[in-house]
């Protein structure tokens, strides 16, 4: 039998290759939350010379799937219906860190909401995303 992404995962995180491309990382996932942390700097910047609200996305993204992804049971599997983010202030250089919790979970709908704070503990944007739950064959090979 298929063991759930949580079980999974205690064998060994692994690295999805966006988090490499953008250099983010989870530093702790579990019970429908996770954390996920990057050091953003000039080579995330945009032509204002500011981090790009894509790259805030792909952080608040990816807490929001882990996140998600926890409260998966075996043989189930999730994939991203919407995905919504507001940003509240410039980020420049320094150290970001998304914290993701699901705020729903149904049988076949979920939402989980991001804030994305700074080094200085302030809000510089939160993300909401709603996900769907796939079954059987829908499941299979994600």
């Amino acid at each position: 039998m298929e063991k759930a992404f949580s079980d999974r995962m205690k064998e060994g995180p692994k690295t999805p290759p966006v988090a490499v491309l953008v250099g983010m990382r989870v530093t702790s996932f579990g019970n429908g939350e996770s954390v996920f942390e990057m050091k953003a700097d000039r080579r995330h910047h945009n032509p204002m010379g500011t981090v790009h609200g894509g790259i805030l996305c792909d952080l608040a993204d990816a807490a929001m799937g882990y996140a998600f992804a926890t409260t998966l049971g075996p043989g189930e599997s999730f994939t991203t219906l919407e995905l919504k983010i507001n940003f509240l202030r410039p980020v420049f250089d320094e150290k970001l860190t998304a914290r993701a919790k699901v705020t729903h979970r149904g049988k076949t709908v979920g939402m989980v909401e991001c804030d994305v704070a700074n080094e200085a503990g302030k809000l510089v944007a939160r993300a909401s995303s709603t996900c769907s739950v796939l079954r059987g064959d829908a499941a299979k090979g994600r």
